[in-house]
């Protein structure tokens, strides 16, 4: 970066925004392998704030892959570059007072941890939705891990291209055994535990 670009500093705050919003800002990362239900438990999480008054944006992985990142492929380069673009765009919702839910496979630690790092203390929870492989191919929604077995897809997470398990996320979901509705609720408790929520908070009906 040249030294001649230089942080601006605004007269509105990170603090002003999120006194507005009455919320406390957080990124929550969802991570886990391709079909393992890390949107569907992210767009139902958001869902249910949406309806009890809290203020979100739902940052998808494919979607962003449609505008921002359509230049990146799937190598391991372009998967770095992918999730360092989308760590700063979560940054900045960050400080918009926003509460930012991310849903991306994300596979390297290192990657996960540059997001964690670029944000300020106790701003980022990593959940992680661990579904076996063996599951994800069943669902295969999208028909990708019969494209990758079948060579049309290389590259791809789980097959030829490894996935880093967290080693201590904040949440660890076990998506094969939980329903939507349950995986919500543990997201709720422990955001309802860490303050994030205030009190009264309802859970999702199963």
């Amino acid at each position: 970066m040249s030294e001649n670009v230089i942080w601006h500093r605004h007269a509105v705050t990170q603090k002003i925004r999120a006194r507005r919003k009455s919320q406390r800002p957080l990124v929550i990362w969802f991570t886990g392998l391709s079909a393992s239900g890390k949107s569907t438990i992210a767009g139902a999480l958001e869902q249910i704030l949406t309806q009890q008054g809290y203020h979100t944006y739902l940052l998808d992985g494919d979607n962003l892959r449609h505008g921002l990142c359509r230049d990146l492929g799937f190598s391991d380069a372009d998967r770095k570059e992918n999730i360092r673009r989308v760590g700063e765009i979560a940054r900045l919702m960050s400080d918009a007072g926003l509460i930012t839910l991310a849903a991306f496979i994300s596979p390297f630690r290192d990657d996960r941890r540059i997001v964690r790092d670029i944000l300020p203390a106790g701003e980022f929870i990593e959940v992680f939705v661990d579904t076996p492989l063996d599951v994800c191919r069943e669902r295969d929604p999208k028909g990708l891990y019969a494209k990758a077995e079948r060579g049309e897809i290389t590259k791809f997470t789980g097959i030829d291209s490894p996935y880093e398990a967290p080693q201590n996320p904040e949440l660890h979901l076990d998506s094969a055994r939980l329903s939507v509705a349950q995986a919500v609720n543990q997201l709720l408790a422990y955001l309802g535990e860490s303050g994030v929520l205030q009190a009264g908070y309802r859970p999702l009906v199963a």
